[in-house]
């Protein structure tokens, strides 16, 4: 894809985990692709943990230079990487150093980014920072999760920014939704007429979407505890999937109508009842355990961590869709950390045809389903049944890899470069709009102040394991069960 147009990448927090692992990796793999940059385009770090840029250079071949190129790096590429980065010393508490930062890009040419790689807290600082040095004019600005830690926070947030930067200026950045699956999702469903005839309550029993992590908290223990699952992974990640599998087709792929159908979705989503919290919602914590033959330690002993803490590491809910095409289809979403494996994956199951004249093994569920992994590997299989060689009507099940690779030559493009080419683009059709991150914080929040009040600690799980018990009881009430065995 080429592109002559030019830019100036501000990212803020340069020396930063997430810029370390995922936006400088991401971004130097489109400069070495070739023509999805242009050549004029600078990016700009800022950050007060190097002195001078040949400091920040040193850094950055030290720590990003292992996260790039998995396939060998080319040397000559990364020197010419190099060459578009600049740095920019200050101080983010002190707006006044924000004037060297408009004396730095003054000349540079292009759209301005600001890529905000850092604590919520410091976003609206930032945005009054820039806005008093002019910066926020013609501009636009990336917003990474958590924002805010409730819908009255998040408010507060968005009416801050909001008030220097226009909604289309605004890019809140969910990473999930621009892995190439996802992306094929929306292919699959609207490109084909195969698909969509099928995607209802009417040939539908069941869509489950998992979120696994094998990984604890790592150093992040205070911000984990006073953050859990609900906020970390659901609000954003998971109701932004079930947004995308369960949204009507769009009149066009242009912002506003893919993100309208996502907020319709998240406007059906069947309202918690309090009272009924712990029939649609199971929250866990995990305790000691072994993960891949090393033992790992219990939630509660983790550094950062209150010995007392009631945190949820894991979350199962059933959601529900009051419109047409999804009334009684049961959604059911699953995240956790220190879980069996390391996967995130939507699981359509189909129903069972009507009567089987090839005996009960046609009739079970699961026999027909659509699984689209996300992680580890990026693929999508569709499962049904066939008749096994040799004497009988024997049925086993098969599958059909839609492999994309075998298809096409040019390798799948990872979440953050789709993504960060999208906001140079000016495209906003896979960031997050302030109406639908509202209506996600307004559906949670029955949720969050329940188990706020409740007495009641997470249900234990070992680490290793799926879980607690009570969330495969609560898909068996269903006649269900999670698809936990896939390779």
């Amino acid at each position: 894809m080429q592109t002559d147009s030019s830019f100036t990448f501000v990212l803020f927090g340069g020396t930063g985990d997430l810029s370390m692992r995922k936006i400088l990796p991401a971004l130097f793999e489109a400069h070495r692709a070739g023509g999805m940059l242009a050549d004029s385009g600078k990016i700009v770090a800022v950050a007060r943990h190097a002195a001078n840029r040949d400091e920040y250079l040193q850094w950055v071949n030290e720590h990003v230079k292992p996260h790039v190129s998995k396939d060998g790096l080319d040397e000559a590429a990364w020197t010419s990487f190099l060459a578009r980065i600049e740095f920019v010393k200050i101080d983010l508490g002190n707006p006044e150093d924000f004037v060297q930062l408009r004396d730095a890009i003054k000349d540079l040419p292009g759209i301005r980014v600001f890529y905000l790689a850092t604590g919520p807290s410091l976003f609206v600082p930032i945005c009054h920072a820039l806005a008093s040095v002019g910066l926020n004019e013609n501009a636009r600005i990336v917003l990474e999760k958590p924002l805010g830690y409730d819908l009255k926070s998040s408010n507060a947030i968005n009416d801050a920014v909001g008030e220097i930067f226009a909604e289309e200026q605004i890019y809140r950045i969910d990473h999930y939704l621009g892995k190439e699956p996802v992306q094929n999702l929306l292919a699959l469903r609207f490109g084909n007429a195969l698909f969509e005839p099928l995607w209802r309550r009417e040939w539908v029993e069941s869509i489950q979407i998992t979120i696994a992590e094998e990984l604890g908290v790592e150093a992040r223990g205070d911000f984990y505890d006073n953050t859990g699952a609900l906020r970390d992974m659901v609000q954003n990640h998971l109701l932004q999937l079930l947004s995308i599998v369960a949204m009507e087709p769009p009149h066009s792929m242009d912002s506003d109508s893919v993100r309208d159908e996502k907020l319709r979705v998240l406007r059906a989503l069947k309202p918690i009842d309090p009272n009924e919290i712990g029939k649609v919602a199971v929250r866990g914590q995990y305790h000691a355990g072994g993960i891949r033959g090393s033992t790992v330690p219990g939630y509660a002993t983790e550094a950062g961590v209150k010995p007392d803490s009631t945190t949820e590491t894991f979350v199962a809910l059933k959601v529900e869709i009051e419109n047409w095409r999804w009334a009684g289809v049961p959604f059911f979403l699953r995240t956790g950390k220190r879980l069996a494996d390391r996967v995130a994956e939507i699981v359509v199951n189909f129903r069972p045809v009507p009567h089987s004249a090839l005996g009960a093994s046609a009739l079970r569920a699961g026999a027909n389903r659509l699984v689209i992994r996300l992680q580890p590997n990026e693929t999508i299989r569709l499962y049904c049944l066939a008749k096994q060689p040799g004497e009988g009507m024997n049925l086993a099940s098969v599958h059909l890899d839609l492999a994309f690779d075998k298809f096409f030559r040019e390798g799948q493009m990872e979440a953050y470069q789709r993504l960060l080419l999208d906001v140079i683009r000016g495209r906003l059709a896979l960031f997050v709009r302030r109406d639908e991150q509202e209506a996600a914080w307004r559906w949670v929040e029955p949720i969050l102040n329940e188990w706020k009040a409740s007495t009641k600690p997470p249900k234990p799980y070992a680490a290793g394991t799926w879980g607690p018990a009570a969330a495969s009881a609560m898909l068996a009430q269903h006649g269900t069960c999670w698809l936990e065995e896939e390779n």
